[in-house]
């Protein structure tokens, strides 16, 4: 029996011993189950980035097989993937009553639960293609092929697409096509592989029926690289007039987007998402490198600049001790110069709405996000955006339905905690604690390390009159994470005044100021 709330383990009554990284490890690979839980991604979420030996990380995992009756030889419950990772494949029962578990997908999408229902449109994922050759320095490339294919089809209206973070929980598995419709609720799925050689590159692509397990069409690109744009829009065309055969040529037209004057600058852009979707510190510093590079490339490549004003943005808000009034810079000139270069780009306009929202300006904020939507409807990001907008401009209801789409839309995506902590802040701002109390606790067992996520769940308390379990929970917050918490004790610029003044005066509640000298000494 593990109970995350009260964070305890017990086997037939009795107690059992177990380190807290040790929990959240089991915790984090329990809610996770339906995948292969990578290194890197544990170390992300249960270590916070932090420098984590091979050694200790095998040392964890050895004492959560221990700690759950299970070991290394037999593996029962948490089995190695050899070069891939970890993935928990014991049965689970939600005891009746109990707060339902998080997690990336959710209960409904974990293979012992039920299948997510079809959306009432066409719907299709696109995994992560296979890079067949021994170069690794080629995966930014093969992957960069699929999420551009994931972005040309989603600006198709009529199509349900789901988002590339929860289509790329799939790279490196060997995966079981009608399980992946089910786990991700749809009909399609559209698989491929890349060789590269030189200046040739092969392309296959065979689109499946999830329901039937029937392949309904496959096709193979010998190409120059100079034309690898020409073979992503012929598969895209090719796939959407298949499962959609009304949508029209105009629209397929449409679709068709012009490659950047220089392969070499798309390249170096692919290479900083790459990156960037690691989320780490280092990681995002090698992002922004690449997206420098693109702009030097091609000063004329929208995805370049707003690559860029992401990265910087993240690196502000996540990474840093610097003022959050820098991101209000470089990265929102960046975000209008992108905007600029191709009103057509849905990620440009909602990168853009972000960056206005930093800066106080809700409403054209707003704008932008809805400008960016129906562009690109299918877009998690996009979605995610406007409901991050939406919430923090006051738009209270809205906003809560466009997150709640955007999980939908990337049952797995690893941004579900930040889309989460935005919910949280909306119910928590909308004085309905018991609520965001509920969610951020989904929050803290998907990021244990999240600092703001502490905060927010001791606001809550305080305001229910928990005083004392406010006070325990800001005494969980790590002393490192104190200088980056110091920013928030003049209003950040993104909050509005009576949306901070609700925060404060639970933090003021909960004894906050004593907590955080405790912590500073």
């Amino acid at each position: 029996m593990l109970d995350p709330v009260r964070r305890e383990l017990s086997c037939n009554g009795a107690s059992v011993k177990i380190e807290p990284k040790v929990f959240d490890l089991l915790i984090h690979l329990i809610e996770n189950r339906h995948r292969v839980v990578s290194k890197d991604d544990l170390i992300a979420q249960v270590w916070g980035n932090r420098i984590v030996s091979d050694s200790a990380l095998t040392h964890a995992i050895n004492a959560a097989r221990n700690a759950i009756g299970d070991d290394g030889k037999a593996q029962r419950l948490i089995r190695t993937s050899s070069r891939w990772g970890y993935r928990f494949v014991g049965s689970v029962r939600l005891q009746e009553g109990a707060e339902p578990a998080p997690g990336p997908a959710g209960a409904a999408s974990s293979p012992n639960g039920p299948a997510l229902s079809l959306p009432d449109k066409p719907s299709i994922a696109v995994l992560p293609f296979h890079n067949i050759g021994d170069d690794s320095e080629q995966e930014y490339f093969v992957d960069g092929l699929a999420e551009d294919i994931i972005t040309a089809l989603s600006r198709f209206k009529s199509l349900f697409v789901i988002a590339r973070n929860s289509s790329f929980t799939y790279k490196g598995r060997a995966v079981d096509i009608r399980q992946v419709g089910r786990e991700l609720g749809v009909r399609y799925v559209l698989e491929g592989s890349v060789r590269k050689d030189g200046n040739r590159v092969r392309i296959t692509a065979q689109l499946i029926d999830a329901i039937s397990g029937a392949h309904v069409w496959a096709e193979r690109y010998d190409r120059n690289l100079s034309d690898v744009f020409a073979v992503q829009d012929a598969i895209t065309a090719s796939v959407a007039g298949l499962i959609e055969p009304a949508l029209a040529e105009a629209e397929q037209q449409r679709l068709l987007r012009k490659p950047p004057d220089r392969l070499d600058a798309w390249e170096a852009h692919q290479r900083g998402l790459w990156h960037f979707y690691k989320y780490g510190s280092e990681e995002n510093q090698t992002a922004l490198t690449y997206f420098r590079q693109a702009i030097a490339l091609d000063p004329n490549f929208a995805p370049g600049h707003y690559g860029y004003a992401l990265a910087l943005q993240w690196d502000v808000w996540h990474y840093s001790h610097r003022p959050f009034e820098e991101v209000q810079g470089i990265p929102r000139e960046e975000a209008l110069l992108a905007v600029s270069l191709d009103d057509k780009d849905a990620m440009a306009h909602a990168i853009l709405a972000h960056m206005l929202m930093w800066g106080s300006e809700w409403e054209g904020a707003i704008a932008e996000a809805r400008t960016a939507l129906a562009i690109n409807p299918n877009s998690a990001f996009v979605i995610s955006m406007l409901g991050c907008v939406l919430g923090f401009g006051g738009h209270r209801d809205e906003a809560l339905d466009r997150l709640r789409q955007a999980m939908r839309a990337s049952p797995h995506d690893p941004l579900t905690w930040l889309w989460s902590l935005w919910t949280g802040f909306i119910q928590l701002s909308a004085r309905n604690f018991d609520a965001a109390l509920a969610t951020l606790h989904q929050v803290v067992r998907m990021r244990p390390g999240l600092a703001p996520a502490y905060e927010l769940m001791a606001a809550c308390l305080a305001h229910l009159g928990r005083l004392d379990e406010a006070s325990a929970v800001l005494e969980r917050i790590p002393a490192r994470f104190s200088e980056q918490l110091r920013r928030h004790q003049q209003r950040p610029p993104w909050i509005r005044p009576e949306d901070y003044a609700v925060r404060q005066e639970g933090l003021r509640l909960a004894g906050y100021r004593r907590t955080e000298r405790g912590a500073s000494d």
